[in-house]
C-alpha cells in the first residue's frame, strides 16, 4: 500500500511546493520580506524532488523495524559521519553563530567551541558503548540492566521534551527565514517544512532521513567553503588582515576582538559551555545515529570523522561572521535607515543579524549564490526536523508502546506502523506549534533543549553505563530532578521570566541552568542509588559486570541486533 500511495503523495507535495511559491503574498510586516527569489525556489525544488526520489526508494527497501529505525545497520562510517554532521549543523549554527560573530566579534566563538567540544565526550564515553548495548534508541542502553518500564518512561519523556523544544525553534525559524529569503508567507513555509518531514520519516524512515542529511551536509559545507574562501581571497588569505579590516569597520572597533561582550560573567560562560558540551551527548536524534552502522568500530570512526567535519564547519562560520563585518558594514544597501536617517550597522541589518551570512552570500557570489545559500538554509532546517521527528516517533513507538504498554508482546509491523503514525502526529503538532509561536522569542527553546539533554538524558545514560552502583530508583529520581530543575530554572531566567512573560526581575539570574541542574542530577542519582538497599537494587548491581563486558567488547551485540 505504501508503494502504491507514495508516488501520488510525492507528486502532491511537489505541487504544493510550486503552489506555495506562486502564491507568495505581499509583505506581512512582522519580518521584512524580499521579492520572490526564483533562483532559490528553483534550487530548493531540485533538492526536494531529489530527496523525495530517495524517500520513494528507501520506502521500497524498508521492511523491518531495524530498517525503519536504524537503516538496517547498513550505513558506512563515512556516510554516518556526514549524516551526523548534517543532523548537527543546524540553521542555528550556520546563521546564528555567524550572526553572533557579526554582532559581537570574538565572543561568538563561545558557541562554536561549546557545540564542538561535546564531540570528544561522545567519542570516548558514549559512541562505542551505545552501539554495543543498544538497538534503536538510547533508552535501550539506559534500561539495559535497570527496570525497563520506569527507565523507558523517563528516557522517552526526556526525548520528547528535547524534541518538542528543538522542533518549535526549528519550525519558527523555518517560517521566518523562508518568509525573508524566498518571499513565501509564514504559514506556507511552516506547512511545507512539516509535510516534507512527515514524508521523509513516515515513508522512508532512517534511510531516507540519513540521505537527506548527507546531501544537506555536502551542500552546506560546499556553500560555506566557497563563501569563506571568497572572504579570505579578498585579504590574500591572511586572517590577520581580515581581523584588522573588521576592527576598522565595526562600530565597537577593538572591543570585537576581546571576550566579555556576549557573555559577561564567568558563571554564565561556564554554565553555557557545560550545557552545550554535555547536551550534545544527550541529544536523542544524535544518539540514534550510532545504531545505523554495522558495529562499535564503525560508530567510533563515524564520530571521529564527524568531529573533523563539524570543526571545519565552525571555523568557516567564524570566517563568515568576520567577513560579513568587512563586506556588509561598508555598504548602506544592506541596512535599514533609522528614524532620523542614520544607519545602525549592527541591529539595522535587513532581516536582523541572523541574516548576515545570507547577505554575505549576495556580496560574494551575487544573486545565483544567494539563491543557492537560501535553498541550503531551508534544506538545513528540513534535515534537522526530519532527524528530530524520527527520534520522537521512535520514543513513542519503540520505548512507550512496544516496551512499556505492550511489554514486548507486539510485532515489528505493528511497531513500525505506530511509529509512522507518531511521525505524522508529531509533524502536525510541529506545524501547529510553529504557527502558534510565530511571534514569540524562541531563542531560549534551543538552550532549554540542550539544558534538558545535559541535565536528564546525559546523567542517566552516563551513570547507567559507567557506575556499577546505579539503580533504577536512583536513575529515575536523578533524571526527573534534572529535567524539572532545568525547565524551572530556564522559565525563571531573564530570557523567559522577563523578556517573554513580562515580569520586572528574573528569579534565576542566569539564562543557562546546566551548571546547576546537571550536578544536581548526578548527585541525586548517586545519593539515592547509594541508599537503595532493596533486592532489586542488588540484582541490578550484580548484573553490571555482564553489561560492562558487552559494552567494552561488543560480545553478544551482533546477536541482539540480528533479532
Amino acid at each position: 500500500m505504501i508503494r502504491r500511495g507514495l508516488p501520488l503523495l510525492l507528486l502532491l507535495l511537489a505541487a504544493l511546493a510550486a503552489t506555495a511559491a506562486a502564491a507568495a503574498g505581499p509583505d506581512l510586516g512582522a519580518v521584512q520580506k524580499q521579492g520572490l527569489n526564483w533562483t532559490a525556489i528553483g534550487m530548493f525544488l531540485l533538492f526536494v524532488l531529489g530527496t523525495l526520489g530517495i524517500t520513494y526508494r528507501a520506502a521500497a527497501q524498508t521492511r523491518s523495524a531495524a530498517d525503519f529505525y536504524a537503516a538496517g545497520g547498513g550505513i558506512s562510517a563515512g556516510q554516518n559521519a556526514l549524516a551526523i554532521a548534517g543532523d548537527y549543523m543546524s540553521a542555528a549554527s550556520f546563521l546564528g553563530i555567524s550572526g553572533l560573530v557579526f554582532a559581537s566579534g570574538f565572543d561568538g566563538l563561545i558557541y562554536s567551541i561549546g557545540f564542538l567540544v561535546g564531540w570528544p565526550i561522545v567519542l570516548f564515553l558514549i559512541a562505542e558503548r551505545l552501539r554495543n548495548l543498544g538497538k534503536f534508541t538510547f533508552a535501550d542502553v539506559a534500561s539495559f540492566r535497570l527496570d525497563q518500564t520506569r527507565i523507558r518512561l523517563l528516557s522517552a519523556t526526556g526525548t520528547l521534551v528535547v524534541v518538542a523544544f528543538y522542533l518549535i525553534a526549528q519550525m519558527v525559524g523555518a517560517g521566518k527565514l523562508i518568509q525573508l529569503l524566498f518571499g513565501l508567507d509564514y504559514l506556507y513555509a511552516v506547512v511545507l517544512v512539516g509535510l516534507l518531514m512527515i514524508v521523509y520519516v513516515a515513508f522512508g524512515g532512517m534511510k531516507a532521513t540519513t540521505w537527506v542529511q548527507i546531501i544537506k551536509a555536502c551542500l552546506l559545507l560546499a556553500g560555506a567553503s566557497f563563501m569563506a574562501a571568497a572572504v579570505l581571497w579578498r585579504y590574500g588569505f591572511n586572517p590577520e588582515a581580515l581581523f584588522a579590516a573588521a576592527v576598522q569597520e565595526h562600530p565597537q572597533h577593538d572591543a570585537i576582538m576581546a571576550p566579555g561582550g556576549l557573555v559577561s560573567d564567568p558563571i554564565s560562560a561556564l554554565s553555557l559551555g557545560l550545557g552545550l558540551m554535555f547536551g550534545t551527548a544527550g541529544l536523542p536524534h544524535i544518539l540514534m545515529r550510532f545504531f545505523t552502522v554495522a558495529d562499535a568500530r564503525a560508530a567510533r570512526k563515524s564520530v571521529f570523522y564527524a568531529t573533523g567535519l563539524i570543526a571545519y564547519f565552525y571555523i568557516l562560520t567564524f570566517i563568515i561572521g568576520f567577513g560579513a563585518i568587512t563586506f556588509l558594514m561598508s555598504d548602506p544597501g544592506y541596512f535599514k535607515p533609522g528614524p532620523e536617517g542614520a544607519y545602525d550597522r549592527v541591529a539595522g541589518l535587513i532581516g536582523g543579524t541572523n541574516m548576515a551570512a545570507i547577505h554575505l552570500a549576495n556580496a560574494t557570489g551575487g544573486a545565483l549564490f544567494l539563491g543557492f545559500i537560501s535553498a541550503v538554509a531551508f534544506a538545513t532546517i528540513l534535515a534537522v526536523v526530519a532527524g528530530l521527528t524520527l527520534a520522537g516517533a521512535s520514543a513513542v513507538s519503540h520505548d512507550l508502546y512496544a516496551q512499556v504498554l505492550a511489554r514486548g508482546r507486539t510485532s515489528e509491523q505493528q511497531e513500525v506502523r505506530l511509529s509512522k503514525l507518531a511521525a505524522v502526529a508529531i509533524g502536525l503538532v510541529a506545524i501547529g506549534l510553529g504557527y502558534v509561536f510565530e511571534n514569540q522569542n524562541v531563542a531560549f527553546m534551543v538552550g532549554l533543549a540542550f539544558a534538558v539533554a545535559a541535565s536528564c538524558n546525559f546523567p542517566v545514560l552516563a551513570m547507567s553505563i559507567l557506575w556499577k552502583g546505579t539503580t533504577t530508583t536512583g536513575a529515575l529520581v536523578g533524571g526527573l530532578i534534572g529535567l524539572v530543575s532545568a525547565v524551572v530554572m530556564v522559565v525563571l531566567s531573564k530570557a523567559v521570566w522577563v523578556a517573554t512573560l513580562g515580569f520586572a526581575t528574573a528569579l534565576f539570574p542566569y539564562d543557562n541552568p546546566a551548571l546547576f541542574s546537571m550536578p544536581v542530577a548526578f548527585l541525586a542519582i548517586w545519593a539515592v542509588s547509594s541508599l537503595d538497599a532493596s533486592a532489586r537494587a542488588r540484582r541490578e548491581r550484580d548484573s553490571f559486570e555482564a553489561q560492562y563486558v558487552r559494552s567494552e567488547t561488543g560480545i553478544g551485540a551482533a546477536a541482539a541486533h540480528a533479532h
